[in-house]
C-alpha cells in the first residue's frame, strides 16, 4: 500500500496457509506550530519553516496551527495556492502519540494454529482479531486460548469444533486425496475409529455422520462405511491413502479425504487447532481510538490481558497496539515553537512533549527545558523575516508560493514596514522576497488589507480571540488581544459589547485585566480597550476616548511598545 503521513502499511498474504496479517510501522511526527489564537505571522512561519525542514529531508515535519485562522491569513494562503496548516486543537497525550511501532493482526477466519504461530513471533503476545476490512473484532491472547481449551476439551461432553477443511488440512500438514467445500466453516465432532466395526458404525449413525471428522488408519471396512454413510471428512493417520475403489466412492459422494503424516493421537490433537480464531477472541478487551486521551483508557489498560489494547482509527480499523510500557516511553511527537516562547501562549498539552527548537522575535518568557535546544530569538519585526533568512543561510531555494506568503507575513506584521518594530533586516528580507516573487509590496499590502477588511463585522468574541495572547508577570496573569482596522468610528460603535466580552474573559481566566489593542493602520495610532480591576485602571494614565477606551498615539506594536508599558504598570500595582 502507499506510504502515508501516519505510517507505512504492509500486507502479507500466504495463500498456501490462509495466513493473513498486517504489519504497521507508525512514523514519528514533528509539529511546527505557532501560538494559540494565531496571527498571520505565526501561521505563515509554521508553514514555511516546516517546508524548509521537509526540503532538508525531514519529511516527518508538519506545520500546524493552534487556533482558527483569521480571514487575513486564509486569504493569503488561498491567494498564493499554499495549503493552510491544519488545525491542531491540543497536544493532550493521546493514544496516537504512544502507539507501538509494529503490529500484527490476524483475520477472524484464520485458524487457531496460524494465530498461535503469529503470537509466538509477536513481541506483544496479543493479536487483534480483524475482519476482511481490518475492523476490530476481539483480542486473541494466551488466556483466551487456555479458556477455549478448558471449555472444549471436556470428557464429560461431546465437543464440536467450528473449522474449515482447508484450515484442518493446513494445520495437520495433510495430503488431500479429495477436497470438497474446503472453505466452509462448520461445527464438527472428532471421532476416532477405535472400536469394533459394528459398534463404531452404530455409534456413527446414532450421532450423525454428516458433520463427523473420522480418524482411521488402514481399516478398510471402517473407511468404506464412513464413505458410504457420508461423513464430512475421512482422515487417514500415519500417511495412509485410499484404494482407487474407495477414492471413487469419495469422489461420488463428495467426501473430503485427507492423509495425515501424524499418528492418530497427534492428528486428533492438531485438529483442535483448526478452529477459526474468532471463536477464541476475547470480546471484553475494549478498543482504543487514536484520538482517545491517555487518561480515558489508562485503567482499562491496567486490567487488560498482557497490559495491551488495540488502537483503531475512526472507522474501527486497527492501526496499532498500545501497552503500559509504551506510556513509559517518549511519545512519537516532538514540537518546534515559532512566533512565541511562553508556555501560557502555547498549545495546550505542549509540556508533555520534547521541544526541539524555538524561533521567535518576542520577549523571553518562561520556557525551561532539561536539555539543550536550538533557540533563535532576533530583534526583527516579524518571525517570517527570521524564517526567510534561515532559507538563505542554509542555501535552500524558496518555492514561489512559500516566498509569497513569507513576504505577506512580513508586510502584515510590520504594517507595511512602517511599524516601530521594523528593522533594516525586515526591509532587506522583504525586498529580497519581492524580487524573487515579482510582487509589489504596497499593492500587495493594500490587497491583503482590503480582503480582510470585514474584521469589524465579526462577533465581539471572535474579535478579542482572533489574536489573543496571555502573559504572566510573577503571580499576575493578563491577556492582550490585537486587531487592525482602518475605520475607528465603526469600532467605537461596538465598544460596549467588546468591553463586556473582555470582562467575561478576565473573570473566566482570573486575569488582572483583559485588553484589546485596536490599531488604525492608516494613522498608525491605536485605541486600547481594557477591562480590569479598578486599582489597576487608576494607574493607566492615558487619554480616555470613552469609558474603558484609551488613546495610544503612535503605538502600534503590542510587543515592542505596549508590553513595556504594561509590565511597568503591573510592577507598580504589585508593589
Amino acid at each position: 500500500m502507499k506510504t502515508s503521513n501516519t505510517g507505512r502499511f504492509f500486507v502479507a498474504l500466504a495463500k498456501e496457509r490462509k495466513l493473513y496479517y498486517t504489519i504497521i510501522t507508525m512514523s514519528k511526527k514533528i509539529y511546527v506550530i505557532g501560538h494559540k489564537n494565531p496571527d498571520t505571522d505565526s501561521v505563515i512561519s509554521a508553514a514555511a519553516y516546516a517546508r524548509l525542514k521537509q526540503l532538508q529531508g525531514q519529511d516527518y515535519c508538519f506545520p500546524a496551527r493552534a487556533g482558527k485562522a483569521t480571514a487575513q491569513t486564509e486569504y493569503i494562503f488561498k491567494r498564493f495556492g499554499v495549503d493552510l496548516p491544519p488545525f491542531l486543537p491540543d497536544l493532550i497525550p493521546k493514544a496516537e502519540h504512544y502507539i507501538s511501532e509494529t503490529l500484527t493482526t490476524v483475520n477472524q477466519n484464520d485458524s487457531v494454529w496460524n494465530a498461535l504461530e503469529l503470537l509466538q513471533r509477536d513481541e506483544y503476545k496479543v493479536l487483534p482479531i480483524v475482519d476482511e476490512n481490518g475492523v476490530y473484532q476481539s483480542m486473541f491472547h494466551y488466556r483466551s486460548f487456555a479458556q477455549y481449551i478448558i471449555t472444549n476439551i471436556n470428557p464429560r461432553k461431546k465437543s464440536a469444533f467450528p473449522l474449515s477443511l482447508d484450515h484442518l488440512s493446513s494445520t495437520i500438514h495433510a495430503q488431500p486425496v479429495t477436497m470438497f467445500n474446503g472453505s466452509e466453516v462448520k461445527k464438527s465432532r472428532i471421532i476416532v475409529a477405535a472400536s469394533y466395526t459394528s459398534e463404531f458404525i452404530a455409534s456413527l449413525k446414532a450421532e450423525g455422520a454428516v458433520n463427523a471428522l473420522v480418524i482411521v488408519g488402514d481399516r478398510w471396512d471402517i473407511q468404506k462405511s464412513c464413505l458410504e454413510l457420508g461423513v464430512r471428512a475421512l482422515i487417514l493417520s500415519n500417511g495412509k491413502t485410499l484404494s482407487k475403489e474407495f477414492t471413487a466412492i469419495a469422489e461420488k459422494n463428495k467426501i473430503t479425504v485427507l492423509s495425515s503424516p501424524f499418528d492418530t493421537i497427534s492428528t486428533a490433537m492438531l485438529i483442535i487447532y483448526s478452529a477459526t480464531v474468532d471463536k477464541l477472541g476475547d470480546t471484553s478487551v475494549p478498543l482504543v481510538h487514536l484520538n482517545d486521551p491517555v487518561r480515558s483508557f489508562r485503567m482499562a489498560l491496567s486490567k487488560a490481558p498482557s497490559r495491551h489494547l488495540a488502537v483503531a482509527d475512526n472507522d474501527n480499523k486497527v492501526v496499532g497496539v498500545i501497552s503500559e510500557g509504551d506510556l513509559a516511553k517518549d511519545p512519537n511527537v516532538e514540537v518546534i515553537m515559532v512566533d512565541h516562547n511562553e508556555l501560557s501562549q502555547a498549545i495546550d498539552g505542549i509540556e508533555n512533549y520534547k521541544i526541539l527548537e524555538i524561533i521567535d522575535h518576542h520577549r523571553l518568557g518562561n520556557v525551561a527545558t532539561s536539555y539543550p535546544i536550538t533557540f533563535i530569538n532576533r530583534v526583527v519585526g516579524a518571525t517570517c523575516t527570521i524564517i526567510t533568512n534561515l532559507y538563505r543561510e542554509q542555501m535552500i531555494p524558496l518555492e514561489k508560493g512559500i516566498a509569497s506568503i513569507l513576504l505577506s507575513g512580513i508586510l502584515v506584521d510590520t504594517l507595511m514596514l512602517k511599524s516601530s518594530t521594523t528593522t533594516e533586516t525586515d526591509i532587506e528580507a522583504a525586498e529580497y522576497l519581492a524580487s524573487i516573487t515579482g510582487l509589489d509590496t504596497e499593492p500587495l499590502f493594500a490587497e491583503i488589507h482590503a480582503a480582510s477588511n470585514s474584521i469589524i463585522s465579526m462577533s465581539a468574541l471572535d474579535l478579542i480571540t482572533m489574536d489573543s495572547k496571555e502573559y504572566n508577570e510573577g503571580d499576575i496573569s493578563f491577556a492582550v488581544c490585537q486587531i487592525e482596522i482602518d475605520d475607528p468610528e465603526a469600532f467605537m460603535e461596538r465598544k460596549d459589547e467588546i468591553m463586556a466580552e473582555l470582562e467575561t474573559m478576565r473573570m473566566k481566566k482570573g486575569h488582572l485585566f483583559a485588553a484589546l489593542l485596536v490599531t488604525d493602520i492608516t494613522k498608525l495610532d491605536s485605541l486600547f480597550v481594557m477591562a480590569a480591576d479598578k486599582p489597576f485602571i487608576s494607574l493607566f494614565n492615558y487619554p480616555a476616548a470613552a469609558k474603558g477606551v484609551y488613546e495610544l498615539k503612535g503605538i502600534v506594536s503590542r510587543k515592542k511598545q505596549l508590553m513595556p508599558i504594561l509590565t511597568e504598570l503591573i510592577s507598580r500595582y504589585a508593589a
